[in-house]
C-alpha cells in the first residue's frame, strides 16, 4: 500500500467520478494497484480553466478491469471517505512546490509531475492536506516543526502523523463540519431555493449544507452532492416535498397541503440558485437519486 496523486480534470474524457471511480490506461495499472487500501489525493492541472489544483482525498478500495472500454481500468473508492478540500492547494504554494517529491538532485521539476498516476509520500501527504483542510485540531504536531533526526526515523513517524490525520478526518463531526463550509462558500451562504442569505445575531448564516443523496445512503462529502438549504427548505427537501430536476427546477409534490404558500416561499425563478463553478453545481446523478427515492411525487 502507499499513498498516491491521481490527475482529474474537471472536464476529463475518462468515466471518472471522483467519490466513486476512477478511470485509468493499463500503462498505470501497477500504481495504481499500490494505492489499494490506502489514499489518494485528487489533482487538477495548472492547464485547465480556474484549475482547483490537489483539490480532495479519497480511499481506494480496489481496481478492476472496466468492461465497458476495452484496456481501461477502474479505481473504486471506498464509500464514506472522499473529502473536498476547503481550500484547493495550488501546485506552486508560498513556500514553493507542495509535492517536494517531484524534485529531481538537481532541484528542478522531474518528468514524474506529468504522470497522471504517481506516489507521493507521507510528508507531501501530510503538506497538502494541512493546506487543504485546516487540520490545526490534530493531536499529533505538524511534520514540520518536529525535530525527526535521522532520516531513516523520520519515514515510520511521518506514517504514523498521516494515520493519525485520516483517521481524524474519518470522524463525521469533522466531515460535517468541512462538508458546510464548502457547501455553504459555493452558494454564498443562501438557500439555494429561496435566494435569502440570512445572517444571524451572531455572524452565523442561518443556511445548512444538505445532502442531496444523505450520508445513510451511500451519499458522498463532494460539493455537487450539497445544496445550501434554510430550515424549511431543508426539512422539506429531506420529506421530499420539494426537489430539483436535472435543470434546477424547482419541483413541489402534490403531497403539499399548501401549495400557494410553498410557492410564494420558494425564489421568483423557480430554479435553485447554483454555484459560480460548473463543477460545484448539483450532479444529476445525484438529483435523479432524491427524486427516485425521496421525493412524494
Amino acid at each position: 500500500m502507499g499513498f498516491g496523486v491521481f490527475i482529474h480534470r474537471s472536464d476529463s474524457i475518462y468515466d471518472d467520478s471522483p467519490a466513486e471511480q476512477y478511470q485509468f490506461p493499463r500503462q498505470y495499472l501497477g500504481r495504481v494497484e499500490a494505492s489499494v487500501g490506502d489514499w489518494i489525493i485528487y489533482y487538477e492541472p495548472s492547464k485547465v480553466s480556474e484549475t482547483r489544483g490537489y483539490f480532495a482525498m479519497a480511499k481506494v478500495q480496489q481496481v478492476i478491469p472496466d468492461l465497458t472500454a476495452r484496456g481501461m481500468y477502474l479505481a473504486l473508492i471506498e464509500p464514506g471517505t472522499y473529502l473536498d478540500f476547503v481550500n484547493p492547494v495550488p501546485f506552486n504554494g508560498t513556500d514553493g512546490l507542495v509535492e517536494r517529491g517531484l524534485l529531481n538532485d538537481e532541484g528542478k521539476i522531474s518528468g514524474r509531475a506529468q504522470s497522471a498516476v504517481r506516489a507521493i509520500s507521507p510528508a507531501d501527504f501530510n503538506r497538502i492536506i494541512d493546506l487543504g483542510l485546516d487540520t490545526d485540531e490534530l493531536l499529533l504536531p505538524r511534520v514540520d516543526e518536529v525535530d525527526t533526526g535521522l532520516q531513516e526515523e523520520q519515514a515510520p513517524f511521518e506514517f504514523e502523523q498521516t494515520r493519525s490525520r485520516v483517521s481524524y478526518l474519518g470522524s463525521r463531526i469533522v466531515r460535517d463540519r468541512i462538508f458546510r463550509r464548502i457547501v455553504l462558500r459555493a452558494y454564498d451562504e443562501r438557500c439555494a431555493i429561496t435566494g435569502l442569505r440570512l445572517i444571524n445575531g451572531g455572524g452565523r448564516a442561518e443556511v445548512s449544507a444538505a445532502h442531496i443523496r444523505p450520508v445513510e445512503q451511500n451519499g458522498p462529502d463532494i460539493i455537487n452532492n450539497g445544496i445550501a438549504l434554510s430550515g424549511t427548505a431543508h426539512w422539506m427537501f429531506d420529506r421530499g416535498l420539494i426537489s430539483l430536476s436535472d435543470d434546477l427546477e424547482i419541483l413541489i409534490s402534490r403531497q403539499v397541503n399548501d401549495l400557494d404558500s410553498v410557492q410564494g416561499f420558494i425564489n421568483k425563478t423557480r430554479r435553485a440558485l447554483q454555484p459560480r463553478r460548473q463543477s460545484e453545481r448539483p450532479h444529476p446523478r445525484f438529483l435523479q437519486w432524491h427524486r427516485e427515492h425521496c421525493f412524494k411525487q
